[in-house]
């Protein structure tokens, strides 16, 4: 008898809160400043929004220096230094800040505990955004640290006076690694008074945990920027799957993946729209696996409200 073939469907997945506000806000700032309208850097990392919303009028740069001077900017979800900031107000720019509210509270801490005189070891990726970003709010306290190879080698300062930090979407297991390292070399180090891992990306995390042992092979849709998306590909395989592999849409399947498989495990990025996930599955029931079981292991319900600068402006508009 021919084995079933099966798709295991990680929930959650997709869209976290932080990505949703960034999003819809630039999809309000649209309809109310209209287009052109600029966003530094991609407002969240994924192709398919960042394309999408470039056909709207939305206009993506790299620095604020070639912004035209009293136009209005977004900040993108994963933040920036103080000093983009200054220069945006030094060019006369109208700045809405989208910066989700769980990377707004590592740059919190970051200032805080440099004005307590810590040095503060931030655990992350060289030349992410949100690394950027929090580094820029000490630079003189931060050391980055992106393993626990480079944990072992670390030279520091003061080893009683450390604190520890981490970009908001590092995979748990990896983040308690290097942790571990760090307290073994230096005891007296200090751990932030909450986890800075974002709750989504632990959640996703132990979604793909939960089903990767049963699959054959699992497919995370996510771009490759996307740091959350690229650690789930490695979560998977750690957890058990035989193969994994990270798709930014369904046309970057490959058929020969299914070769041999019985079960298919399918999840998402926290920036990715539930559209791409839909196109997976339909592509994957068009080769023979129609079953589809979702496995979910916890229920989202947090929601950010949009930047107050943005709230000010429709509350204004809607009063005219």
């Amino acid at each position: 008898m021919a084995s079933t073939k099966k798709v295991l469907l990680a929930a959650p997945r997709g869209y976290c809160a932080g990505v949703d506000r960034a999003i819809l806000t630039v999809e309000k700032a649209l309809d109310l400043y209209g287009a052109p309208l600029y966003v530094r850097k991609e407002i969240v990392h994924n192709k398919y929004v960042v394309e999408s919303l470039q056909e709207r009028g939305v206009i993506f740069v790299e620095e604020l220096d070639v912004v035209p001077e009293g136009s209005t900017v977004i900040f993108s979800a994963h933040g920036v230094a103080p000093s983009v900031h200054a220069e945006a107000a030094e060019r006369s720019l109208k700045t809405i800040d989208a910066t989700c509210p769980l990377v707004t509270k590592v740059h919190a801490e970051a200032r805080r505990f440099s004005n307590e005189g810590l040095d503060i070891i931030l655990i992350g990726h060289a030349g992410h955004e949100e690394v950027e970003g929090t580094m820029g709010e000490a630079p003189n306290s931060i050391t980055l640290v992106q393993n626990p190879e480079e944990a072992r080698n670390l030279e520091v300062n003061n080893p009683e006076k450390l604190i520890w930090l981490s970009q908001t979407t590092l995979s748990v297991d990896e983040t308690i690694q290097t942790v571990d390292v760090l307290k073994e070399r230096f005891p007296e180090m200090a751990s932030p008074p909450s986890d800075d891992i974002c709750y989504a990306t632990q959640n996703r995390q132990t979604a793909v945990k939960a089903m990767s042992g049963q699959c054959d092979l699992v497919i995370v849709v996510g771009s490759g920027n996307s740091s959350n998306s690229v650690r789930l590909v490695e979560v998977a395989l750690d957890a058990g799957a035989k193969s994994s592999y990270r798709v930014d849409s369904y046309r970057e399947l490959e058929i020969e993946w299914l070769e041999g498989a019985s079960t298919v495990g399918v999840t998402s990025g926290a920036s990715v729209p539930e559209l791409l996930v839909n196109e997976v599955l339909q592509w994957l029931a068009e080769h023979g696996f129609n079953d589809c079981e979702e496995v979910r292991t916890a229920e989202e319900t947090l929601m950010f409200a949009l930047p107050p600068e943005l709230r000010r402006d429709i509350k204004a508009a809607s009063a005219q």
